[in-house]
């Protein structure tokens, strides 16, 4: 006679799930009594993450995971399986923004925006995406952003990555439409977490111009959106009025607009002077205009 083989429990896999978003949609994930799987590098931010959701009513299991690993999406498969779980939803939560012209950033912090941003993102989305829909249930929420409605100079590889990541979660969402399996992407505005200071980008004027969400609002409406099978989220109305400006004004606008707000006096030139463009070619500009 043949043992049957106990079946895997399902799971709720955030990968990045450490602070920020990810944490708040594990959070929300553990109110509805779900296991979280929650995966990132940080043990003291797993830690206190693992706690919060075991308070909000989950299970919670955590995997320090270096995400930029060739083999990151093997190793959480095989955590899952040595713990009997399996991933009925990954939230791919994982990334980082730099803010400042991409002549003058260093181009390994720039080329680590793809790796984590698209390149993670893609690994772990095509390793768990075919078991949810061999099952026919479950599905991947993907944290985009209001950003992936436009190019966005001074800020261009985390701009183009959230573009991406929105076309390619729309495309796997159509695919997939007729499995019992969703794919949904998040794109919320600016949020109240410290992407903003990490990145530098709340010292830029048009973060200052947008109105912030908190994460715990954009966490329940993602979460609320992905349950309900949609392909797009947008939280808040401002946000929601930005991406329809975003995706109507001609590029010959908005682009330059918004590498102006996007620009602090202060900022390298990116002629690559070494002089900030104030003293550089924001003055040369200045004086050709009084000409």
């Amino acid at each position: 006679m043949i043992d049957k083989q106990p079946e895997l429990r399902p799971a709720v896999v955030v990968v990045g799930g450490s602070r920020g978003i990810g944490r708040a949609i594990a959070n929300v994930a553990a109110g509805e009594g779900a296991i979280v799987v929650l995966v990132a590098r940080s043990q003291e931010g797993l830690a206190a993450a693992a706690s919060d959701v075991r308070a909000a009513g989950g299970e919670a299991f955590v995997l320090p995971l270096d995400l930029l690993a060739a083999d990151a999406s093997t190793r959480l498969q095989d955590f899952l399986a040595a713990n009997g779980l399996a991933c009925e939803v990954l939230v791919n939560s994982a990334g980082y923004g730099l803010r400042g012209a991409a002549t003058t950033l260093p181009i390994a912090d720039q080329l680590g925006m793809v790796d984590l941003n698209i390149r993670a993102l893609t690994d772990m989305t095509l390793h768990f995406l075919p078991g949810m829909v061999a099952r026919g249930r479950g599905g991947v929420l993907n944290l985009g952003s209001i950003a992936g409605f436009t190019p966005g100079p001074n800020m261009a590889l985390y701009y183009a990555s959230k573009a991406f990541v929105r076309s390619f979660s729309e495309a796997l969402h159509q695919e997939v439409a007729s499995t019992g399996v969703t794919v949904t992407c998040v794109a919320p505005g600016p949020v109240s977490t410290e992407f903003l200071e990490k990145s530098g980008a709340g010292r830029a004027a048009l973060f200052k111009i947008l109105p912030k969400l908190g994460s715990d609002y954009v966490a329940e409406r993602a979460w609320r959106g992905f349950k309900s099978g949609r392909r797009l989220v947008v939280p808040g109305l401002s946000a929601k009025l930005v991406a329809f400006v975003a995706s109507s004004l001609p590029s010959a606008i908005k682009v330059p607009l918004i590498g102006r707000l996007q620009r602090r006096s202060g900022d390298l030139c990116p002629c690559g002077s070494g002089k900030t463009f104030k003293e550089c070619c924001g003055s040369r500009r200045a004086r050709r205009g009084a000409a």
